[in-house]
């Protein structure tokens, strides 16, 4: 039970710190809107960060996981940092100068089409290859149990890069308007636009790496054979993470694809984005739980009661989800005040995607039975599972449903991934999950989330029935699981 305290510890703190980090990058969301009234603006910095995020797990190789595995209980945690670094590192460079000596060739893509603004796609690179130089040492913070560090870097990333939006989007114009004869302002352009946006990212990403200097401070030591051992390992949680970037990410890269040009893809993608953004709150949660989960995980496996532990982990995981669904779903009519005007209409997606959200923090709770298996290649199978029914639904529905296709596809992705895992998982590494419960929850929450959209209207939220729900759904946790209650809060 000391373990599941040291667990709620650290979640505590890389959940305080992907809170605070996380609101103030959510702020830049609203702020979007409000900044770029043409929502096809917001829709282009959505698509361009989702071929990064799909770059980004690409570069960094899986290496992250695999550091957890080769460095957890090894006296040799040097080695197997500097071979990861300088893996990732290799990757990153190369990329790097692939870009820049392609630029051209990307920007005219028809995927792309940033023709006459190349610019953006090398400041772009720059920034992915810094973040992805940074995934090592981050994840040596949290091997080596250090949160508070870990969280602060996280959160001063964050701040800087929503200041800079501010600066640059907001104060700019109006010094320029003012000033504009001023030298201090003569290279402002107003007509730059979302490029303000990357290079904010770009210089966050600068500030972050300085931090991260001591962490960069090691012995080189390459062991080819450790190198080998981490590529097998690594490769198939390479597979899983490109496969859970397209079940994450692809709708925002099909929607410009698959949508008729007569609907405004770009404006609908914007629309889309501002309400899956809205979103949020429980993605900090499966954020934090995940950072502090992976590590604990690796550290348990030895203990007796690491099954019972891990049961016990997914049941307090689920019922957290599930409130943070009941309470977003249950107040969107105040959220909605978040966002301007012109990007509302999209707003009714998001108990769905809340409910996808929660799924994928269920299957990522589920994946660590092949992690600690060391069969890997099943959860690039599952991913690639997931992928398939994700782009599918998107090709498929897209046309006809327009971004309804992309909120249900990942639902019902990680509905059926977590399904798939858990029976799997089942045979060969059992744990006594508390599936009735569970079923419980879910069914007593879906139930009060349909209630509330019964009885409300548009000229009457009826808040006092939301908050009502939320206490009753608190209140039924409490009694049906006081006895764990009390027996967590008694632990010693």
């Amino acid at each position: 039970m000391k373990a599941i305290k040291k667990l709620s510890s650290d979640t505590a703190i890389y959940g305080i710190s992907s809170i605070v980090g996380r609101f103030i990058n959510w702020v830049i969301n609203p702020y979007w809107t409000f900044m770029f009234s043409d929502q096809a603006q917001l829709g282009r910095i959505s698509n361009i960060y989702s071929y990064v995020a799909f770059l980004f797990v690409i570069l960094t190789f899986g290496m992250e996981t695999g550091y957890f595995r080769f460095a957890s209980n090894s006296e040799k945690k040097n080695t197997v940092f500097s071979t990861s670094f300088f893996t990732v590192s290799i990757l990153s460079f190369l990329f790097l100068i692939f870009t820049i000596l392609f630029k051209s060739n990307i920007a005219s893509a028809s995927f792309i089409d940033l023709l006459g603004h190349e610019d953006f796609i090398v400041i772009m690179a720059l920034t992915l290859v810094l973040d992805v130089i940074s995934t090592i040492p981050f994840a040596k913070l949290r091997l080596d149990n250090r949160p508070i560090k870990f969280a602060a870097l996280k959160i001063i990333n964050i701040f800087i890069f929503v200041s800079l939006n501010v600066f640059f989007l907001t104060v700019c114009p109006i010094l320029h308007e003012n000033f504009s004869n001023n030298f201090l302002i003569s290279w402002y352009n107003e007509d730059y636009g979302i490029g303000y946006v990357f290079i904010s990212n770009l210089i966050a990403s600068i500030v972050t790496l300085i931090t991260l200097k001591k962490e960069l401070i090691f012995k080189f030591e390459y062991d080819s054979e450790l190198f080998k051992k981490m590529i097998i390992y690594s490769f198939p949680i390479l597979i899983v993470g490109i496969t859970g970037m397209i079940n994450q990410n692809i709708d925002k890269i099909l929607i410009p694809i698959m949508m008729d040009e007569s609907l405004e893809p770009m404006k609908q993608l914007g629309i889309y984005t501002a309400s899956f953004k809205l979103a949020v709150v429980l993605n900090m949660f499966v954020q934090a739980f995940r950072f502090a989960f992976e590590p604990f995980i690796f550290s348990q496996k030895n203990d007796d009661n690491s099954r019972y532990i891990y049961a016990i982990v997914m049941k307090f995981f689920i019922i957290i989800g599930l409130f943070i669904f009941l309470g977003m779903s249950t107040f969107l009519d105040l959220a909605k005040y978040l966002i301007a005007p012109e990007y509302r209409e999209g707003l009714k997606i998001v108990p769905v995607i809340l409910m996808g959200n929660l799924f994928m923090g269920i299957y990522f709770n589920l994946s660590l039975w092949y992690k600690l298996t060391d069969k890997t290649k099943i959860g690039a199978y599952l991913g690639i599972f997931g992928a398939v029914v994700s782009i599918l639904m998107n090709i498929i529905l897209i046309p006809v449903i327009g971004y309804w296709a992309s909120a249900l596809s990942i639902l019902i992705c990680f509905l059926l991934m977590s399904i798939v895992s858990y029976l799997l998982g089942q045979k060969q590494f059992k744990i006594p999950y508390d599936i009735k419960r569970f079923s419980l929850y879910l069914f007593i929450s879906i139930i009060f989330f349909l209630f509330y959209w019964f009885v409300r209207t548009d000229s009457n939220p009826h808040f006092e029935i939301s908050i009502l729900l939320n206490v009753l759904f608190l209140i039924l946790i409490y009694f049906v699981e006081r006895k764990e209650f009390k027996l967590l809060f008694n632990l010693k």
